[in-house]
């Protein structure tokens, strides 16, 4: 598995990987309010704010080869998905309509929609932290996620041309940067996480189906489709 050789600073390792944990919530809680600094100065849309904000999330499996294994603090890798979970919660039921969280990672404005899709990434993210802990499946799952299901409605809505619908209105120029995302983003992750691992026939062939998942998916549920997918297909083909 990738890990980093020893501690930082020759820290215990509990301190150590308290500190990688520390150095996550920098890097997540960071992302909210330059999201909606650009909503708010700069116009950008709703949509593209909350599909940067989605990457971001996604990508914090970077963080994963600094923490130090064999120690229970190891999990400590999933408790900024953790705390979102319940601030997702928390502001699904009780948020004002001008909140920073709504305003970036809504899709509406409306503030139960981080009770479904937002909430369904951030509990997938709990498992690929746990269960799926520095495992190809976790990995591929969150790169997937994180950058495919990220990239295809940004480029759906600049540069799709040629629809399709079959629960709802997909494009295809988006279901095309879903794929290239997911490869790509699959191949890298993996790569610098579980290099043992790397197999780029199994990430060419989940990155196809889970686009295929996707272009199927109703709205919301595709956080939960899409993982559930990769998890399968790695389970069968490795």
């Amino acid at each position: 598995m990738g890990t980093i050789d020893s501690t930082f600073f020759s820290l215990p390792v509990v301190w150590h990987n308290v500190f990688i944990a520390f150095l996550t919530f920098v890097y997540v809680f960071s992302v909210p309010p330059l999201m909606d600094y650009l909503v708010t100065k700069h116009n950008l849309s709703r949509d593209v704010s909350r599909k940067i904000t989605h990457i971001c999330a996604g990508s914090v499996i970077i963080f994963l080869p600094l923490f130090q294994d064999g120690h229970w603090s190891q999990y400590l890798n999933v408790s900024v998905y953790v705390v979102w979970a319940l601030l997702f919660i928390q502001k699904g039921f009780f948020a004002a309509d001008d909140d920073q969280a709504i305003k970036t990672m809504t899709r509406t404005g409306d503030k139960r929609e981080l009770l479904k899709g937002t909430l369904y990434f951030v509990i997938v993210g709990i498992i690929c932290g746990t269960i799926y802990y520095k495992e190809f499946t976790g990995v591929l799952a969150m790169a997937v996620l994180g950058w495919g299901d990220g990239l295809a409605p940004i480029i759906g809505m600049k540069l799709g041309k040629m629809k399709y619908k079959v629960f709802c209105e997909k494009t295809v120029e988006g279901s095309l940067a879903f794929f290239i995302g997911s490869l790509l983003a699959g191949m890298f992750f993996v790569w610098l996480i579980v290099p043992e691992s790397f197999n780029i026939s199994t990430i060419l062939i989940v990155a196809l189906a889970a686009t295929a998942v996707e272009g199927l998916s109703p709205r919301e549920i595709d956080n939960i489709l899409i993982p559930i997918t990769v998890i399968v297909l790695v389970s069968l083909l490795v």
